[in-house]
């Protein structure tokens, strides 16, 4: 059984990675008013953040060891939180920066960013990758294989969205480097998972990271007025995505 479940994430990783090599094909996504499946993919990652990946935080600060024992003595509950939140805002402020800075090298040098900005803001890309990798076999042992797929719907949707922004910051550069950069990225982080265990308070701070990324991630895409973003499509896409998390 535990063969067919890690054949499973596998399979998993292999279609992560295959969203970032095949990614540049979907130019039917690239228009104004923007697509109405990016916009709803866009609302399927952010109803994961709030309806499951928040409340999964929250029983994660409650039954947190941070393995210290003044931490035990004054409750680990009341000391593990802010721990999670503080990365939940770590991960929106650091994906906020890198943003800002690929628009404000684009805004002086036109389409192409220059090489350090490329790769630093790719090395924020697949340092987040890695975290997706990493914590999908975490998904798996908490939640079962139902729960890995909800994870891997919403992360997989969500690559989707990234793509299409760093293919229109990068162009040509991005597709010689920058896709299989973040398809090794997230490989590594489920093969790193496989030999060796990061303690639970850091992976909780993982999932706290990895939520306010998503919702950086997700709502830059979605609010500039140029775009002429689909609201009923986000709106629906999080309403269904919703729904089906509520229902299970």
């Amino acid at each position: 059984m535990e063969i067919l479940t890690q054949s499973g994430a596998a399979l998993v990783v292999l279609i992560f990675a295959s969203v970032h090599l095949f990614s540049p094909k979907l130019v039917f996504l690239d228009h104004t008013p923007r697509s109405i499946w990016l916009s709803a993919a866009g609302g399927v990652s952010v109803a994961y953040v709030f309806v499951h990946l928040l409340p999964e935080l929250s029983h994660f600060s409650s039954l947190l060891d941070l393995g210290d024992e003044a931490h035990h003595e004054a409750g680990t509950h009341e000391s593990a939180a802010p721990w999670i939140y503080l990365m939940a805002l770590t991960g929106l402020v650091v994906f906020y920066a890198l943003e800002r800075m690929a628009q404000k090298q684009a805004g002086h040098r036109g389409t192409t960013s220059p090489a350090g900005a490329f790769w630093l803001h790719l090395g924020g890309f697949a340092l987040y990758n890695f975290l997706v990798g990493y914590l999908l076999e975490e998904q798996l042992r908490e939640e079962g294989v139902f729960g890995m797929l909800l994870y891997a719907g919403a992360l997989g949707l969500h690559f989707v969205v990234n793509d299409r922004a760093l293919y229109g910051h990068h162009g040509a550069r991005y597709l010689r480097h920058g896709r299989w950069l973040l398809a090794g990225a997230v490989a590594a982080g489920w093969l790193a998972s496989l030999g060796y265990e990061i303690p639970e308070a850091w992976i909780a701070g993982g999932f706290g990271f990895l939520a306010g990324s998503v919702v950086l991630n997700v709502i830059k895409e979605e609010l500039p007025e140029e775009r002429e973003s689909r609201l009923w499509a986000f709106a629906l896409g999080a309403a269904l995505y919703a729904a089906l998390l509520l229902a299970l």
